[in-house]
Protein backbone atom coordinates (compact mmCIF):
# COMPACT_ATOMS: atom_id res chain seq x y z
CA UNK A 1 0.00 0.00 0.00
CA UNK A 2 1.67 3.58 -0.94
CA UNK A 3 2.34 6.01 2.16
CA UNK A 4 0.14 8.70 3.09
CA UNK A 5 3.01 11.05 1.80
CA UNK A 6 2.39 9.72 -2.07
CA UNK A 7 -1.06 9.63 -1.89
CA UNK A 8 -1.00 13.38 -0.86
CA UNK A 9 1.24 14.28 -3.68
CA UNK A 10 -0.60 12.16 -6.11
CA UNK A 11 -3.67 13.95 -5.24
CA UNK A 12 -2.42 17.33 -5.51
CA UNK A 13 -1.41 16.10 -8.94
CA UNK A 14 -4.84 15.14 -10.04
CA UNK A 15 -5.80 18.55 -8.65
CA UNK A 16 -3.93 20.45 -10.73
CA UNK A 17 -4.73 18.63 -13.98
CA UNK A 18 -8.91 18.90 -13.02
CA UNK A 19 -7.73 22.98 -12.66
CA UNK A 20 -6.41 22.61 -16.15
CA UNK A 21 -9.08 20.72 -17.95
CA UNK A 22 -11.73 22.76 -16.22
CA UNK A 23 -10.10 26.17 -17.49
CA UNK A 24 -9.71 24.48 -21.38
CA UNK A 25 -13.27 23.70 -20.89
CA UNK A 26 -14.43 26.74 -19.99
CA UNK A 27 -12.48 27.96 -22.93
CA UNK A 28 -13.81 25.71 -25.43
CA UNK A 29 -17.77 26.53 -24.41
CA UNK A 30 -16.57 30.39 -25.08
CA UNK A 31 -15.19 29.78 -28.43
CA UNK A 32 -17.86 26.79 -28.68
CA UNK A 33 -20.60 29.74 -28.93
CA UNK A 34 -18.56 32.11 -31.34
CA UNK A 35 -17.64 29.33 -33.55
CA UNK A 36 -21.43 28.18 -33.94
CA UNK A 37 -22.96 32.17 -34.41
CA UNK A 38 -20.03 31.94 -37.36
CA UNK A 39 -21.06 28.74 -39.13
CA UNK A 40 -24.63 30.03 -38.73
CA UNK A 41 -23.85 33.58 -40.06
CA UNK A 42 -22.14 32.07 -43.28
CA UNK A 43 -25.42 29.81 -44.24
CA UNK A 44 -27.46 32.57 -45.54
CA UNK A 45 -24.70 33.48 -48.43
CA UNK A 46 -24.25 29.92 -49.26
CA UNK A 47 -28.03 29.04 -49.51
CA UNK A 48 -28.72 31.81 -52.03
CA UNK A 49 -25.28 31.64 -54.16
CA UNK A 50 -26.55 27.46 -54.40
CA UNK A 51 -30.18 28.15 -55.30
CA UNK A 52 -28.78 31.35 -57.67
CA UNK A 53 -25.98 28.64 -59.38
CA UNK A 54 -29.05 25.75 -59.66
CA UNK A 55 -31.47 28.09 -61.23
CA UNK A 56 -28.67 29.11 -64.24
CA UNK A 57 -27.15 25.54 -64.58
CA UNK A 58 -30.84 24.26 -65.35
CA UNK A 59 -31.71 28.00 -67.17
CA UNK A 60 -28.60 28.22 -69.60
CA UNK A 61 -28.28 24.11 -70.23
CA UNK A 62 -26.53 25.03 -73.52
CA UNK A 63 -23.34 26.06 -71.65
CA UNK A 64 -21.42 23.44 -69.47
CA UNK A 65 -18.73 24.97 -67.05
CA UNK A 66 -16.02 22.64 -66.41
CA UNK A 67 -16.98 22.44 -63.27
CA UNK A 68 -20.27 20.47 -63.86
CA UNK A 69 -19.02 17.76 -66.56
CA UNK A 70 -18.95 14.16 -65.53
CA UNK A 71 -16.09 11.74 -66.29
CA UNK A 72 -16.67 8.70 -68.58
CA UNK A 73 -14.50 6.88 -65.34
CA UNK A 74 -12.30 7.55 -62.49
CA UNK A 75 -8.62 7.32 -63.09
CA UNK A 76 -7.78 9.71 -60.42
CA UNK A 77 -9.22 11.66 -57.64
CA UNK A 78 -8.36 14.17 -55.24
CA UNK A 79 -9.21 15.00 -51.82
CA UNK A 80 -9.47 17.75 -49.69
CA UNK A 81 -9.45 16.62 -45.98
CA UNK A 82 -10.38 19.16 -42.66
CA UNK A 83 -9.45 18.73 -39.96
CA UNK A 84 -8.02 20.89 -36.67
CA UNK A 85 -4.72 21.84 -35.80
CA UNK A 86 -5.22 21.16 -31.79
CA UNK A 87 -5.93 17.78 -30.39
CA UNK A 88 -8.13 17.37 -26.72
CA UNK A 89 -11.17 17.57 -28.92
CA UNK A 90 -12.06 13.47 -28.76
CA UNK A 91 -12.18 11.50 -31.30
CA UNK A 92 -12.67 14.51 -33.66
CA UNK A 93 -9.93 13.95 -35.97
CA UNK A 94 -9.29 9.95 -35.69
CA UNK A 95 -13.20 9.34 -36.97
CA UNK A 96 -12.59 11.81 -39.61
CA UNK A 97 -9.57 10.53 -40.53
CA UNK A 98 -10.24 7.05 -40.17
CA UNK A 99 -13.11 7.89 -42.99
CA UNK A 100 -10.97 9.33 -45.33
CA UNK A 101 -8.43 6.05 -44.81
CA UNK A 102 -11.11 3.69 -45.79
CA UNK A 103 -12.36 5.77 -48.91
CA UNK A 104 -8.66 6.03 -50.13
CA UNK A 105 -7.99 2.15 -50.02
CA UNK A 106 -10.96 1.90 -51.77
CA UNK A 107 -9.97 4.08 -54.45
CA UNK A 108 -6.42 2.79 -54.49
CA UNK A 109 -8.65 -1.10 -54.65
CA UNK A 110 -10.21 0.24 -57.86
CA UNK A 111 -6.34 1.51 -59.07
CA UNK A 112 -7.65 4.99 -58.68
CA UNK A 113 -4.61 7.25 -57.96
CA UNK A 114 -5.35 9.07 -54.87
CA UNK A 115 -3.96 13.02 -54.29
CA UNK A 116 -4.97 14.71 -51.39
CA UNK A 117 -4.98 18.11 -49.53
CA UNK A 118 -4.63 18.59 -46.26
CA UNK A 119 -6.49 21.30 -43.85
CA UNK A 120 -5.11 21.43 -40.08
CA UNK A 121 -1.84 20.44 -38.80
CA UNK A 122 -3.59 16.83 -37.62
CA UNK A 123 -4.47 15.74 -40.96
CA UNK A 124 -1.37 17.19 -42.53
CA UNK A 125 0.99 15.30 -40.01
CA UNK A 126 -1.25 11.95 -40.41
CA UNK A 127 -0.96 12.28 -44.15
CA UNK A 128 2.95 12.37 -44.15
CA UNK A 129 2.88 9.24 -41.76
CA UNK A 130 0.76 7.23 -44.00
CA UNK A 131 3.11 8.34 -47.42
CA UNK A 132 -0.05 9.50 -48.95
CA UNK A 133 0.20 11.70 -52.14
CA UNK A 134 0.03 15.07 -50.29
CA UNK A 135 -0.07 17.93 -53.45
CA UNK A 136 -0.69 20.92 -51.07
CA UNK A 137 -1.50 22.10 -47.37
CA UNK A 138 -2.28 24.76 -44.56
CA UNK A 139 -2.22 24.68 -41.26
CA UNK A 140 -2.59 26.75 -38.15
CA UNK A 141 -5.78 28.41 -39.66
CA UNK A 142 -6.66 29.62 -36.57
CA UNK A 143 -10.09 30.33 -34.88
CA UNK A 144 -12.01 31.76 -37.41
CA UNK A 145 -11.67 30.56 -41.00
CA UNK A 146 -10.04 32.51 -43.38
CA UNK A 147 -10.82 31.68 -47.40
CA UNK A 148 -8.11 33.90 -48.59
CA UNK A 149 -5.50 31.06 -46.98
CA UNK A 150 -8.09 28.13 -47.85
CA UNK A 151 -8.70 28.89 -51.31
CA UNK A 152 -5.00 28.53 -52.13
CA UNK A 153 -4.26 25.22 -51.09
CA UNK A 154 -7.72 23.68 -52.43
CA UNK A 155 -7.11 25.51 -55.91
CA UNK A 156 -4.45 22.86 -56.41
CA UNK A 157 -6.99 20.74 -56.44
CA UNK A 158 -9.52 22.58 -58.82
CA UNK A 159 -6.83 23.59 -61.32
CA UNK A 160 -5.78 19.46 -61.31
CA UNK A 161 -9.39 19.20 -62.05
CA UNK A 162 -9.96 21.76 -64.65
CA UNK A 163 -7.03 20.26 -66.14
CA UNK A 164 -8.19 16.34 -66.36
CA UNK A 165 -5.73 15.36 -64.05
CA UNK A 166 -7.92 14.30 -61.46
CA UNK A 167 -11.70 13.04 -62.56
CA UNK A 168 -13.58 14.08 -58.80
CA UNK A 169 -13.04 16.18 -55.94
CA UNK A 170 -13.93 15.28 -52.30
CA UNK A 171 -14.37 17.21 -49.51
CA UNK A 172 -13.69 15.35 -45.70
CA UNK A 173 -15.12 17.20 -43.02
CA UNK A 174 -16.79 16.99 -39.42
CA UNK A 175 -20.68 18.09 -39.94
CA UNK A 176 -21.97 20.16 -37.12
CA UNK A 177 -24.97 18.39 -35.40
CA UNK A 178 -25.45 19.73 -32.44
CA UNK A 179 -23.37 19.86 -29.29
CA UNK A 180 -23.54 16.51 -28.36
CA UNK A 181 -22.89 14.86 -31.80
CA UNK A 182 -20.58 15.84 -34.93
CA UNK A 183 -20.60 13.14 -38.13
CA UNK A 184 -17.86 12.97 -40.32
CA UNK A 185 -18.87 13.75 -43.68
CA UNK A 186 -17.25 12.47 -47.11
CA UNK A 187 -19.22 14.52 -50.00
CA UNK A 188 -18.12 15.24 -53.39
CA UNK A 189 -16.83 18.82 -54.36
CA UNK A 190 -16.34 18.65 -58.15
CA UNK A 191 -18.01 17.66 -60.18
CA UNK A 192 -21.31 19.96 -58.90
CA UNK A 193 -24.29 18.19 -59.87
CA UNK A 194 -26.79 19.25 -62.26
CA UNK A 195 -28.90 20.34 -59.09
CA UNK A 196 -27.10 21.73 -55.58
CA UNK A 197 -28.33 21.13 -52.52
CA UNK A 198 -27.00 21.70 -48.98
CA UNK A 199 -24.61 18.99 -47.61
CA UNK A 200 -24.08 20.48 -44.11
CA UNK A 201 -28.01 20.56 -43.62
CA UNK A 202 -29.93 17.70 -45.45
CA UNK A 203 -28.66 14.07 -44.90
CA UNK A 204 -25.74 12.78 -46.33
CA UNK A 205 -26.83 9.88 -48.77
CA UNK A 206 -24.82 6.83 -48.69
CA UNK A 207 -24.16 6.62 -52.69
CA UNK A 208 -21.24 9.05 -53.98
CA UNK A 209 -22.79 9.70 -57.25
CA UNK A 210 -26.46 10.50 -55.45
CA UNK A 211 -24.78 13.13 -52.66
CA UNK A 212 -26.15 16.62 -53.05
CA UNK A 213 -28.79 15.92 -55.63
CA UNK A 214 -32.21 16.77 -54.24
CA UNK A 215 -35.56 16.87 -56.51
CA UNK A 216 -36.73 20.15 -57.89
CA UNK A 217 -37.62 21.79 -60.69
CA UNK A 218 -37.03 25.57 -62.16
CA UNK A 219 -38.69 27.58 -64.57
CA UNK A 220 -36.33 30.71 -64.12
CA UNK A 221 -35.20 33.08 -67.77
CA UNK A 222 -32.36 35.11 -66.73
CA UNK A 223 -30.96 38.09 -67.99
CA UNK A 224 -27.41 37.83 -68.56
CA UNK A 225 -24.83 40.79 -68.04
CA UNK A 226 -22.44 40.46 -69.62
CA UNK A 227 -23.13 37.29 -70.94
CA UNK A 228 -23.93 33.70 -69.56
CA UNK A 229 -20.41 32.82 -69.17
CA UNK A 230 -19.21 34.79 -67.49
CA UNK A 231 -21.49 35.03 -64.94
CA UNK A 232 -21.73 31.49 -64.40
CA UNK A 233 -18.71 30.95 -64.28
CA UNK A 234 -17.82 33.64 -61.41
CA UNK A 235 -20.93 32.42 -59.18
CA UNK A 236 -20.02 28.64 -59.46
CA UNK A 237 -16.51 29.50 -58.30
CA UNK A 238 -18.24 31.32 -55.73
CA UNK A 239 -20.03 28.39 -54.79
CA UNK A 240 -17.39 26.21 -54.61
CA UNK A 241 -15.19 28.80 -52.41
CA UNK A 242 -18.48 29.08 -50.42
CA UNK A 243 -18.51 25.25 -49.88
CA UNK A 244 -15.20 24.88 -48.50
CA UNK A 245 -15.50 27.65 -45.98
CA UNK A 246 -18.52 26.21 -44.90
CA UNK A 247 -17.10 22.83 -44.47
CA UNK A 248 -14.06 24.56 -42.05
CA UNK A 249 -16.74 26.39 -40.20
CA UNK A 250 -18.88 23.73 -39.80
CA UNK A 251 -15.43 21.75 -38.73
CA UNK A 252 -14.27 24.46 -35.75
CA UNK A 253 -17.85 24.49 -34.77
CA UNK A 254 -17.66 20.90 -34.20
CA UNK A 255 -14.14 21.19 -32.83
CA UNK A 256 -14.91 23.40 -29.98
CA UNK A 257 -17.97 21.46 -29.29
CA UNK A 258 -16.24 18.24 -28.88
CA UNK A 259 -13.44 19.82 -26.77
CA UNK A 260 -15.72 21.28 -24.43
CA UNK A 261 -17.37 17.80 -24.26
CA UNK A 262 -13.85 15.97 -23.23
CA UNK A 263 -12.49 18.23 -20.64
CA UNK A 264 -16.00 18.06 -18.91
CA UNK A 265 -15.57 14.49 -19.09
CA UNK A 266 -12.09 14.33 -17.97
CA UNK A 267 -12.75 16.69 -15.38
CA UNK A 268 -15.81 14.59 -13.96
CA UNK A 269 -13.02 11.88 -14.38
CA UNK A 270 -10.35 13.43 -12.54
CA UNK A 271 -13.06 14.38 -9.52
CA UNK A 272 -14.16 10.80 -9.13
CA UNK A 273 -10.24 10.15 -8.64
CA UNK A 274 -9.86 12.48 -6.52
CA UNK A 275 -12.56 11.06 -4.60
CA UNK A 276 -10.96 7.62 -4.47
CA UNK A 277 -8.03 8.85 -3.75
CA UNK A 278 -8.79 10.19 -0.62
CA UNK A 279 -10.81 7.06 0.42
CA UNK A 280 -7.52 5.76 0.24
CA UNK A 281 -5.67 8.40 1.87
CA UNK A 282 -8.18 8.06 4.92
CA UNK A 283 -8.02 4.71 5.43
CA UNK A 284 -4.04 4.66 4.90
CA UNK A 285 -3.37 7.44 7.63
CA UNK A 286 -6.55 5.73 10.11
CA UNK A 287 -4.30 2.36 9.48
CA UNK A 288 -1.25 4.35 10.79
CA UNK A 289 -3.20 6.10 13.53
CA UNK A 290 -4.42 2.56 14.87
CA UNK A 291 -1.09 1.18 14.49
CA UNK A 292 0.99 3.46 16.43
CA UNK A 293 -1.95 3.56 18.93
CA UNK A 294 -1.07 0.33 19.00
CA UNK A 295 2.22 0.39 19.42
CA UNK A 296 1.84 2.85 22.66
CA UNK A 297 -0.39 0.40 24.39
CA UNK A 298 2.15 -2.36 24.19
CA UNK A 299 4.75 -0.57 25.26
CA UNK A 300 2.80 0.88 28.14
CA UNK A 301 2.00 -2.54 28.78
CA UNK A 302 5.03 -4.00 28.34
CA UNK A 303 6.60 -1.58 30.85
Amino acid sequence: MPGIKEIRTKIKSVQNTRKITKAMEMVAASKMRKAQERMRAGRPYATKVREVAAHLMQAHPDYRHPYTVEPGSLRAVGIVVVSTDKGLCGGLNTNIMRLVLARMREFEHKGVKVQVTALGSKSAGLLSRVNANLVSQEVQLGDAPNLERLIGAVKVQIDAFVDGKVDAVYLATNRFVNTMKQDPSFIRLLPLPSVLADPFQTEVVASEDEQNVVKSTFGWDYLYEPDARTVIDELLMRYVEGLVYQAVAENMASEQSARMVAMKAASDNAKKVIGDLQLVYNKTRQAAITKEISEIVGGAAAV
